[in-house]
């Protein structure tokens, strides 16, 4: 008697947050912990057999050891300065890039210029787009002036055309995808931008990338709390994560790298927003620091590290009296919990109340500050301000400040310190767990934040 299994559709009911997939609807996701999440979507399931050819059951794998390999890691440099160096030195042959970033702050911008560079030099690409009209790109080649031979055009959402289109080309050495949730697999039957669909999707351009050598970089949407849209699935299937940071009022944009399998993550790229494009700064810290003629209270000068690059940044406080409750408490470009973390060390260790006062601080020029060396030039802006008193416009404050109120040692302090001195900075604040290092700037090591007394008050 014959048996014939048949596949069936099973219907399934997947996170579009996280990817996690469940047998039925319920409300809330139970591992992203976000509500309305979940969208039915279709699976084939496997039919039942006990029976598994030599086919199935796979063959022995080519084992390598790590010092057998002669090759190297072919890059290709966009010829964008910036760029490259958030890169790891340029595009690398066969990787995937995702660039995520808000409406209008300049994806589509950058990634043409970066076509045009590689035309240039011979290098031909592709760009594909799912939301442009030929004409709407068109437009916006001419007024960037990247209007080369090398650059084509394609426009549609089919993976499958896609697909073929790269595979039956030999000279290509980058495409570009805008954007990733417009493609869809006609196998699958969900909307496009769900989670079977991107993750379909990206798996079969990887495939494609690695077996013809093309860099593909995709555009990824973000959600309102600036992650890219869809699940967190595509960020691991890829080589490489950019996100662009900056508000879109601003003419300056971030490009920092998140996730490098070529090079060092936390990276970031500064540019300026213009008619012609995005250009390069080439200076960071000139649009950071302050430009004034007097020295003013309640501002102090961090020099921070981004990837491997020292920048000096501007930290203001401003401190006023309250008569609510509860005070507003509110940082830009650094963490609130921190904030508040600072303003009890200040109170219990300096002596210094400001438990009934406003606290406003802000990091000029939109960068953020993440690391926790910036504790003890936050703390100085803070006594300045509450005291009413300027710092000197030529002292840097570099440290970590512990629960104690001592002063933790930080790394790259002389990257940090060059920098500062180049910019003509003649002092800096630093903790005295810190050995000093050779350089022309005066360093004065502090071990407890008590002695920003003789420093700011005196």
């Amino acid at each position: 008697m014959l048996i014939m299994y048949m596949t069936k559709l099973k219907e399934l009911y997947a996170c579009q947050n996280c990817g996690a997939q469940y047998k039925k609807w319920q409300g809330k996701c139970d591992e992203c912990n976000n509500w309305n999440t979940l969208v039915a979507e279709n699976s084939v399931a496997s039919p039942f057999s006990k029976k598994t050819t030599a086919k199935q059951r796979g063959t022995s794998l080519e084992i390598f050891g790590l010092n057998e390999s002669n090759e190297h890691i072919i890059r290709l440099q966009v010829g964008i300065e910036e760029l490259d160096r958030v890169l790891g030195g340029g595009l690398v042959a066969g990787s995937i890039t995702l660039l995520g970033g808000d409406p209008g702050i300049g994806k589509s911008t950058i990634l043409l210029q970066v076509a045009n560079k590689l035309g240039f030099n011979g290098n031909k690409s592709l760009y594909i787009s799912g939301e442009e009209s030929l004409e709407q790109i068109k437009l916006r080649s001419r007024r960037l002036n990247t209007t080369d031979n090398n650059v084509r055009v394609a426009i549609t959402t089919n993976l499958k055309d896609i697909i073929r289109t790269l595979e039956s080309s030999s000279d290509l050495s980058l495409v570009i995808i805008d954007s990733i949730q417009t493609l869809y697999h006609e196998d699958i039957e969900s909307a496009p931008g769900t989670v079977s669909q991107v993750r379909a999707c990206a798996f079969e351009l990887i495939r494609v990338a690695k077996s013809k050598g093309i860099s593909i970089i995709l555009v990824g949407h973000v959600t309102k709390e600036g992650q890219i849209a869809g699940p967190k699935v595509l960020e691991h299937m890829v080589d490489t994560v950019l996100y662009f940071e900056g508000d879109t009022s601003n003419e300056f944009r971030i490009i920092r790298s998140v996730k490098n399998r070529f090079g060092a993550a936390n990276e970031i790229g500064i540019f300026e927003m213009t008619k012609e494009g995005l250009s390069e700064v080439t200076n960071p810290s000139s649009i950071f620091l302050p430009h004034r003629t007097q020295d003013i209270s309640g501002s102090t000068i961090y020099p921070c590290i981004e990837g491997s690059r020292p920048i000096l940044l501007e930290i203001q406080a401003l401190i006023v009296p309250s008569f609510l409750a509860t005070p507003r408490r509110a940082a830009i470009g650094w963490d609130l919990n921190r904030l508040n973390m600072m303003i009890a060390i200040l109170n219990s260790r300096f002596g210094l109340n400001l438990l009934d006062k406003e606290v406003y601080l802000n990091v000029t020029g939109g960068l953020k500050i993440t690391e926790p060396g910036a504790d003890l030039a936050v703390a100085a802006a803070l006594i300045s301000a509450a005291s009413n008193l300027p710092i000197p416009g030529d002292i840097v404050f570099i440290g970590e400040v512990g629960l104690s109120g001592e002063l933790r040692q930080i790394s790259h302090l002389e990257a940090r310190l060059n920098e500062a001195y180049k910019l003509g900075f003649n002092k800096a604040i630093l903790p005295k767990s810190n050995k000093n290092i050779t350089c022309q700037i005066e360093q004065i090591s502090l071990s407890h934040i008590n002695e920003l007394r003789k420093i700011i008050l005196e």
